[in-house]
């Protein structure tokens, strides 16, 4: 099974890349404002070889640090999101779906947490800009910002410059079909369909969430961390005690 997860920020077009790459509503469109970081839902769809894809539709990050509120929910949602990933087989690609627009820090945090903190940099990210419908040619936006994006420390090992917008009118419509097949081919070229996923190990969920206080202003409390992980995550108390523990290493 190939499993990929999708990320970005609010607005960035996730929902809407799913759409794409199935070519048909799957996923809802409408804002995930209300939802947390690391937050997810799973689709599956078919791509155009048939290939079937469990698609990890994942909230990322909307500013570049955490409150210590942000990060006790964060800790559920990671747990889940884990589990699931574990179940399924783990991670065959990461897909970065990002605004055509200024490259700003918070890509930089999302990219960090996905690519360095969930995945240990052991997964092929690929990057997709979307909402470039009405750039002269859809590649210049690349071609004008991978300085910026590597200036962030952004890295991929492909990209795609696309719309994925339902709503625009005929003389677009060409380029949501071309954007289609670019980023269906991108899929292909980065997912060992042959391979299992990669999972982190044992001490997975650990790890990110240690890594993930990078982002945190101020530092949780070690009894709000204990609960947590023993009333949302079903840990016992000693469990949770030792992951505590191993956070504050």
């Amino acid at each position: 099974m190939v499993n990929i997860v999708i990320f970005g920020e609010t607005g960035a077009g996730k929902s809407s890349v799913i759409n794409l790459m199935a070519g048909g509503q799957v996923a809802r469109t409408s804002p995930d404002s209300h939802r947390c970081t690391l937050e997810w839902k799973e689709y599956e769809i078919n791509v155009d070889n048939g290939t079937q894809h469990q698609v990890f539709d994942t909230v990322g990050l909307e500013e570049p640090r955490l409150d210590s509120r942000e990060y006790l929910t964060a800790i559920t949602n990671a747990d889940s999101l884990i589990k699931t990933l574990n179940e399924r087989g783990g991670i065959s690609l990461l897909l970065f779906c990002i605004r055509g627009g200024r490259v700003t820090a918070t890509m930089q945090s999302n990219y960090r947490l996905f690519f360095e903190f969930l995945c240990q940099e052991k997964v092929p990210l690929v990057l997709v800009v979307t909402n470039l419908e009405r750039e002269e040619r859809m590649e210049d936006w690349y071609t004008r910002n991978v300085g910026h994006l590597e200036k962030y420390g952004i890295h991929s090992v492909g990209h795609a410059c696309i719309t994925a917008a339902t709503t625009i009118d005929g003389r677009h419509r060409a380029r949501y079909e071309e954007s289609r097949v670019t980023v269906c081919g991108l899929v292909r070229a980065h997912c060992n369909t042959l391979t299992e996923g990669w999972t982190g190990g044992q001490g997975w969920f650990t790890s990110l969430l240690s890594r993930l206080m990078d982002f945190v202003t101020g530092r949780p409390k070690r009894t709000d961390v204990i609960g947590v992980l023993t009333r949302r995550c079903g840990m016992t108390k000693l469990a949770a005690q030792q992951v505590a523990q191993q956070m504050a290493q």
